[in-house]
């Protein structure tokens, strides 16, 4: 076996749209038990803490995500990230990792697959007596017929649960970003500025994702203003209308996280009062809180921070999870903010004659006389004798199989063909791709819609869909 340059293996350390049918609501109350090399040491500086009153809701997906076709059968957050982790377990890390063990997972699109991890990962004896990660599905119920229409609208319509325990702040995050924050620093500068609501913003005035509106701060950091760019992007191509710019320089103008520490007061008053028919914080009760003269904060944040806007930053991530440089995500490794998933207790990789270099390499996996470099390789991934990988994300299958059964259909085993070529893509979990197939985009199209036939290309990376079966042979 010859393993070129550096390899990486990601193994289980300290630790992975369309309406629902039911009208049942999905409600589990675990305690967290979580695999993690370093248990011991690591979970007796989290009972010392003091830090108990604070919970977290996240949102686990969304209606109109632009990850599509990955997320044509699952939610944003249980989207596979560098080989064993899915993406919600960044944000519920966060929330470990600074002593926030008071966890609600709402989700309503898509949500099987993510409601069975968070229940299966976060189970069991760990983080003390009152720690839990709760999945409270969209349900319909005398007060409310309908899905939920928001986030605001979804937290209104859960906030019966928060009356189980005593809390004295809502942490209100996003489920599919990655990033590394300290909520116990933002929940500290909540209470030392007395502000009613605090929102995270990167710190660079100059970041190009305007998704989630600009804020204008004064020299107190406290919130002046509010923009909801993307909005105004809207009306404006559709309008050809030319907004006013914000008052001041672009210095004190910064862009959102979508991420909001509101006291649990403040956020009754503003559901159930002020705003009882708000749908979004975004764009309805954090302008209507500024403008109303609250006192809404900000809180600079410098680190990392990547919200899968699309398939093109969903790769990207991937690629950069690869290299040691300054622009990556860097958790999977951290010994004192481990990131945490389910343990899956999948045999070793086994590579055998394996030219490697430059990957991180999931649980399970099964690596013959291959070439495979600067890509992700998923759990029980299986790539034959001769294939050639690329910078490419390789998400792996569910489950392995022995034998191949008649049918068209399974006449090729999930996995790569041998003497196969992949290169700049991404190959969703259970698909199929024959012997002597190339992946490369031999004429460089941009954007192309061919689910017919098993893949899309958007941003000029090749998408392979899920259980999706690539014949001996082909060229894409």
């Amino acid at each position: 076996m010859s393993l070129q340059g550096y390899l990486k293996l990601t193994l289980n350390l300290p630790h992975n749209h369309q309406k629902p049918s039911s009208t049942t609501v999905s409600r589990t109350v675990p305690i967290i038990s979580l695999s993690n090399a370093y248990q011991p040491e690591y979970f007796t500086s989290l009972h010392n803490s003091a830090n108990q009153s604070v919970a977290a809701i996240v949102f686990g997906d969304g209606s109109h995500s632009r990850l599509y076709p990955l997320t044509k059968r699952r939610s944003e957050g249980a989207l596979p990230i560098a080989g064993n982790y899915r993406l919600i377990d960044a944000v519920v890390s966060n929330c470990i990792n600074s002593n926030i063990t008071k966890i609600y997972a709402l989700t309503q699109f898509n949500s099987t697959s993510l409601n069975s991890h968070l229940s299966r990962a976060y189970t069991g004896a760990g983080l003390g007596k009152d720690g839990f990660v709760e999945v409270i599905a969209a349900c319909q119920s005398p007060e409310g017929e309908s899905w939920f229409q928001g986030t605001a609208d979804a937290v209104r319509r859960c906030l019966w649960v928060l009356e189980d325990y005593s809390v004295t702040e809502l942490l209100i995050l996003p489920g599919h970003h990655l990033y590394k924050m300290d909520y116990q620093k933002l929940i500290e500068s909540h209470r030392n500025n007395k502000a009613d609501i605090t929102v995270p913003v990167i710190s660079h005035s100059i970041h190009d994702n305007q998704e989630f509106g600009t804020f204008k701060i004064n020299a107190e950091n406290q919130v002046v203003e509010f923009r909801d760019t993307m909005e105004q992007e809207t009306l404006k191509s559709r309008h050809g209308e030319y907004f006013p710019k914000f008052l001041g320089t672009k210095d004190n103008n910064f862009n959102g996280m979508g991420i909001y520490a509101i006291n649990r007061d403040i956020m009754l008053k503003l559901l159930k009062e002020h705003y009882p028919l708000a749908n979004d914080f975004r764009t309805e009760v954090i302008p209507g809180a500024i403008s109303s003269g609250m006192k809404v904060h900000a809180y600079m944040f410098d680190g990392y921070w990547e919200d899968m806007r699309s398939i093109e930053a969903y790769y990207r991530a991937n690629m950069e999870s690869i290299n040691k440089t300054d622009h990556a995500f860097n958790n999977f490794y951290d010994r004192h903010n481990p990131l945490y998933t389910l343990p899956r207790h999948l045999p070793p990789t086994l590579i055998t004659d394996a030219n490697i270099r430059d990957c991180i390499i999931g649980d399970g996996c099964i690596l013959n006389r291959c070439n495979i470099k600067g890509t992700i390789i998923g759990m029980r991934a299986r790539i034959g004798d001769g294939t050639t990988v690329k910078d490419s994300i390789i998400m792996g299958c569910n489950s392995y199989q022995t034998s191949i059964s008649q049918g068209e259909r399974t006449q090729i085993p999930p996995g790569i063909g041998q003497n196969s070529l992949i290169r700049r893509s991404i190959v969703d979990k259970n698909a199929r791709i024959g012997k002597n197939v190339k992946i490369v985009n031999k004429d460089n199209v941009k954007e192309l819609n061919d689910e017919a036939n098993g893949y899309i290309i958007t941003g000029g990376i090749v998408v392979i869909l899920r259980n999706a079966v690539i014949p001996d042979e082909t060229t894409i």
